[in-house]
């Protein structure tokens, strides 16, 4: 049995429809679905069992012993919260239960940490830094990255399970993602206006080295970082924390011409204003080096941004059906 936390969640599910494709029908799904649409992310997929959050540590207790691995994905990715109660209990504690508990049975934990750990990049995108270094901008981030640093000393402390992966995404984006609000990718939020011929909003820059729209991000297709993590669990060596990103970073106008291209469509962008406080913990460039994951023996190449795009808008924006 495969445990997927988040299950129903955007790369959860599309985790959850690869290892259905590679042969795994024993899922066992974690998520909370609501009243919404979510539910369709897993409408197509095989499970043993789906679970609410606060059901899997007892359901642990009593079926672990058949878990093969804990796919850790699970969590408030809202980088507007701000309530921290609600964020230490769900992305921090839930997490080192489910650590311990990985670490007491012997079984492999894979979670997903995040770019936003490493705050404005002042302190660079290397996931092989020291963590000390890190400065993360919001609630989110510090909560990821919080994380990520106490695993790293029970790990030193050879507390760990016998394999983990933290994988730091940066801006993924892609299928299933449709459930996820204001939290969506700029494609998935505009693919309708732009289709429509409409202009799309982006933030002015508030900093002369980057020009309106200018500013960078690593953006990567939610296939090809499912791919990346899915060789990490299968290889079996060197734990420890990945980037897992295309390792170019492109900017938001080049982000909005491949969906005008996509959409058959001239690109039309008007900038406004920042919420002026936003603009303290805005970050302008990110870039996820490679070299940990490419050592640890992926040579599966990311999808240029270009055709991650006319994928995810030919695939599925445009589809009567848009899910995986």
């Amino acid at each position: 049995m495969l445990v997927v936390t988040g299950g129903g969640g955007f790369i959860g599910s599309v985790l959850a429809a690869a290892l259905n494709e590679a042969g795994h029908d024993r899922l066992v799904i974690v998520d909370r679905f609501g009243s919404g649409e979510k539910w369709r992310n897993i409408a197509k997929r095989e499970f043993l069992d789906i679970l609410p959050i606060d059901g899997l540590l007892p359901w642990l207790d009593r079926y672990g012993g058949e878990v093969d691995t804990v796919f850790h994905l699970g969590a408030n990715s809202s980088t507007f919260e701000t309530d921290a109660d609600a964020i230490i209990a769900g992305n921090l504690n839930y997490s080192i239960a489910l650590w311990r508990w990985c670490a007491a049975a012997g079984k492999p934990l894979v979670y997903a940490s995040s770019a936003a750990t490493y705050g404005d990049g002042t302190a660079g995108f290397d996931d092989g830094v020291d963590l000390a270094r890190l400065r993360p901008l919001n609630l989110y981030g510090w909560s990821k990255h919080a994380f990520d640093r106490w695993a790293a000393r029970e790990a030193a402390r050879g507390h760990a399970p016998p394999r983990w992966f933290g994988l730091k995404f940066f801006n993924v984006f892609g299928p299933n993602e449709y459930h996820k609000g204001e939290m969506r990718s700029l494609v998935a939020k505009n693919y309708a206006r732009v289709a429509a011929g409409e202009a799309v909003r982006l933030f002015k820059s508030y900093r002369p080295d980057f020009a309106d729209g200018g500013q960078l991000r690593d953006f990567v297709y939610v296939k090809d970082c499912v791919a990346a993590l899915l060789h990490l669990w299968r290889q079996g060596r060197a734990s420890g924390l990945y980037n897992i990103g295309s390792g170019r970073a492109r900017s938001f106008a080049d982000l909005i011409g491949a969906l005008a291209a996509a959409c058959g469509r001239a690109p039309r962008i008007e900038y406004v204003d920042m919420p002026e406080a936003l603009r303290p913990t805005y970050q302008y460039f990110t870039e996820a080096p490679l070299g940990r994951l490419r050592a640890a023996g992926y040579d599966g190449q990311f999808a240029p941004l270009e055709a991650a795009v006319a994928d995810f808008v030919a695939g599925y924006l445009a589809r009567p059906d848009p899910y995986l």
